[in-house]
Order: structure tokens, then C-alpha cells, then sequence
């Protein structure tokens, strides 16, 4: 597990920033990391577009908003926040842009931020900007869709943690990540690892499936080594998401963590579950 001497929190000035701040917060006294507060101002012609306002109205208007979020700023979450030495940050641009190349320039540890899901059907949302962070950040994220309703501080355990791998190249890090939040916290780590359902269900596929179930134990008993760690191996038939969402609901899990696949150039790119893996997990998810 690497470093998380500094945490990155973006913020929107929105109720949905309470959760993510909470969880950043244990995190931060846990690991005595740096904690950032990002606030990105969005330039005039991002929201106005076409629209013919004057040139110097427009401008005013700019300079006064971000003198008002600069003082926003300052006090936001102070109450979520207190007893931490935050820094806090504006930009302006394009939100996602900024906070990925804010957190790859810093050396950010890892950055929390909720999916910014709307109403009854968020669990089939991913917020645009969550979504291009995930996509091109280098460094973990912590995200999900119940992030605002994150509970206390003080009643934020994170006893059970579940690590998703298909044994990609990315599993070794997810695995790492999840190895070290369990010794961190003193958890109880279980791996889970979803197999491709047989269609036919006849004698073929049965013996198919032992002897793929059989290679999935020995290579994760490799990495379990590797790691010096003896956690619960799950292994279930079905579609990805669903599997390991239903396996972290029904064992009431804390934290899930996921590996992203890797892409040419120094940004990481989202394995093709990832997305509905943090739209439908019922806890915090932590892509690496």
C-alpha cells in the first residue's frame, strides 16, 4: 500500500461533501496525512457558452465569485473538519481536468470525492466529473454512491473489507491496498473473484469450472504469500458486479476495493466492471 502522506478532498460546496469529508478525516488522523481541500471555479464561458454578456460584466462578475469561494472556502466543513490542518485550494478550468492533474502533480495519495448521484435512480448514475477522475487519475479513489450518508467519525469502523480481483494485472494492487487498510484497521479481509456461469450446466462445463476454480485458489494462494496475508477466498459463478456487490450487502462490508486496468502513458484506465461496481456497492469503494 502506498503512502497517503496527502489526501485529496474536492469539494462542491454540497451536502454530498459532509460524507466524503468524513471519511477523509479518519483517514487523515489514522495516517497523519496532509489533508487538501480543492475547490475548482469553472470559467464564464464553461456556463455561459455562446451567451452575449459583456466582456467586462463578464469578467467583474468572475473576479467577484472567486473572491466569494475563496472565503467560503476557508470555513467550509470546518465543523466535519475540526482538529485537522486542512489546506485549501482554488483552481479554475475544467473541474475534472484540474483535479487529476492537482493530484498527479502534488503526489496525492489518494483522492475522496462522492459519485454526485442524483435521486431514486443514482445507483444508476456515475457524476460525469467523478467519472473522468476515475478514468484518468493515477492515484487511488475513494468513491461511492452512499458517500453522503457516511456516518460519524466516531462510529466509522472499517472491521470488514472486501477486495474484488480477476487476477488482471491490477489485482496485485488492489490486493496490496486492501492488505494494508486490513493490518491498518485490524480487519477481516475477504477476497472475492466472480467466474464466468456455465450456459449449459452439463458435464463439460462442470469439470471446466473445478478445474478453473482450482487455478483461481492457486493463483490467489501466490498472491496471498506475496502479500503475507491468509484472507478468505470467495469464489461464486455470475456477472461480476453483481456478484461482488451482493457478496460485500450481505456481510455488511465497510470498504471495497477494486483494481483499475492500466492503459500506454501514466494514467490508469477503469476495468469494464469498475463503473457498476461503484454505482451498485452498498459501501465505499476504493479503485487502484
Amino acid at each position: 500500500m502506498k503512502s497517503l502522506a496527502k489526501i485529496l478532498l474536492p469539494v462542491d460546496f454540497s451536502e454530498r461533501s459532509l460524507g466524503a469529508a468524513r471519511y477523509a478525516k479518519v483517514l487523515v488522523e489514522h495516517f497523519h496525512s496532509e489533508l487538501i481541500l480543492l475547490h475548482v471555479l469553472t470559467p464564464p464561458h464553461y456556463e455561459f457558452g455562446a451567451l452575449e454578456i459583456g466582456g467586462s460584466m463578464l469578467t467583474e462578475l468572475y473576479a467577484n465569485r472567486g473572491a466569494q469561494v475563496e472565503k467560503e472556502l476557508e470555513t467550509f466543513l470546518a465543523g466535519e473538519l475540526e482538529g485537522v490542518d486542512a489546506q485549501r485550494v482554488v483552481l479554475d478550468g475544467d473541474p475534472a481536468r484540474q483535479i487529476v492533474d492537482f493530484a498527479h502533480d502534488e503526489n496525492i495519495g489518494l483522492i475522496v470525492m462522492p459519485t454526485h448521484g442524483y435521486g431514486p435512480f443514482r445507483q444508476f448514475i456515475l457524476g460525469s466529473i467523478t467519472a473522468k477522475v476515475l478514468h484518468d487519475a493515477d492515484c487511488p479513489v475513494w468513491t461511492g454512491v452512499h458517500l453522503e450518508e457516511a456516518p460519524p467519525v466516531s462510529a466509522m469502523p472499517f472491521r470488514n473489507i472486501v477486495c474484488a480481483v480477476d487476477l488482471g494485472p491490477q489485482s496485485c494492487k488492489a490486493l496490496d491496498w486492501a492488505v494494508g487498510m486490513q493490518k491498518e484497521f485490524d480487519a477481516r479481509l475477504t477476497v472475492v473473484h466472480a467466474m464466468a456461469c456455465s450456459a449449459t450446466g452439463n458435464q463439460a462445463d462442470a469439470q471446466w469450472r473445478e478445474e478453473m476454480e482450482h487455478t483461481v485458489r492457486d493463483d490467489m494462494a501466490r498472491l496471498q504469500q506475496r502479500f503475507g496475508t491468509q484472507a478468505d477466498l470467495v469464489i461464486e459463478s455470475g456477472d461480476p458486479p453483481k456478484v461482488v456487490c451482493e457478496y460485500a450487502a450481505r456481510e455488511k462490508a465497510d470498504l471495497l476495493v477494486i483494481g483499475r486496468g492500466s492503459a500506454a502513458g501514466v494514467f490508469g484506465r477503469l476495468r469494464t466492471n469498475a463503473y457498476a461496481i461503484i454505482r451498485q456497492s452498498p459501501c465505499p469503494v476504493v479503485s487502484v
